[in-house]
């Protein structure tokens, strides 16, 4: 029919930036991905769930909107871990995110389901990845000296000694300790748990002071975020104010514009940034 619309949709066929904005290619993909996300939550919001239409239309969503997953997936590069197994995770917070959004309540996509992918990658962080991530080799070696330990303890009747495990696989008695210590890494200690033999108190106890900064970060990445979404002099204009310390007269200065013109943008820029970020009663 004439007006249903085509809804295997994906990133590179999302609408394409006119010349006039080439310089800027990656601020115009981004705005492609969010005017295609709204049409799509539109036409998903008229099917019934369950039916193919519906299931089509929401791939499509979950396609258009992976360099998101991507974008949070990111800030966890330093974990070692691989990329393709977080990016996964993430998609799975972006599904619930999809499912959850509702268009009619006024606030961007990205902004809501930022937080959700975000809390996935560390559920699995939390909940499914080692506490400390151990080498590939050691790992393997780790499994065999678990094994050797247990067929020499059946064998003589006691714990064995760390020379007879090493003995047993021929490799050297350092290379089993470290074994040893890297097979720690699986069990995480409660904080709470009172350390052996010297009576002193857990380690809870024992911890320095919880930095007060540590609630704003969250807050400063998502207001990085949102910055994104402005035009490039806004950014230039807020980075120069609140990072530089100048003050309108000097950014005027510096931009070539009139005070009351960076005061103006001032103004547009907030209410942009407050407006992608509504808070929901």
């Amino acid at each position: 029919m004439d007006h249903e619309v085509e809804l295997t949709v994906s990133a590179s066929t999302a609408p394409q930036a006119p010349p006039e904005e080439e310089a800027a290619p990656q601020r115009s993909r981004g705005a492609d991905t969010r005017a295609l996300t709204q049409v799509l939550f539109a036409e998903l919001k008229k099917l019934e769930p369950g039916t193919p239409e519906h299931t089509r239309v929401r791939g499509a969503l979950i396609e258009a909107n992976l360099p998101l997953v991507r974008y949070a997936a990111a800030r966890f590069r330093s974990r070692n871990e691989p990329m393709e197994d977080v990016v996964q995770v993430g998609t799975i917070g972006l599904i619930n995110a999809i499912d959850r959004f509702d268009p009619d309540r006024g606030v961007q996509f990205p902004t809501f389901a930022m937080p959700t992918v975000v809390g996935e990658i560390k559920r699995y962080f939390r909940d499914n990845v080692r506490t400390v991530h151990v080498p590939r080799r050691l790992h393997e070696l780790w499994v065999q000296v678990n094994s050797a330990t247990e067929d020499l303890t059946t064998a003589f009747g006691r714990t064995p000694t760390t020379a007879e495990i090493a003995e047993r696989l021929r490799i050297t008695e350092d290379e089993v300790l470290s074994c040893i210590e890297a097979g720690r890494s699986y069990h995480a200690t409660s904080l709470e748990a009172a350390q052996e033999g010297d009576g002193l108190p857990g380690l809870l106890d024992r911890l320095g002071y919880e930095d007060p900064a540590l609630d704003g970060v969250e807050h400063r990445d998502l207001v990085r975020h949102l910055l994104v979404q402005l035009p490039e002099r806004e950014q230039r204009i807020l980075l120069l104010r609140y990072y530089s310390n100048l003050t309108q007269s000097q950014i005027s200065a510096e931009l070539g514009v009139s005070q009351m013109h960076v005061s103006r943008l001032l103004a547009r820029s907030f209410q942009r940034l407050r407006s992608a970020n509504r808070i929901e009663a």
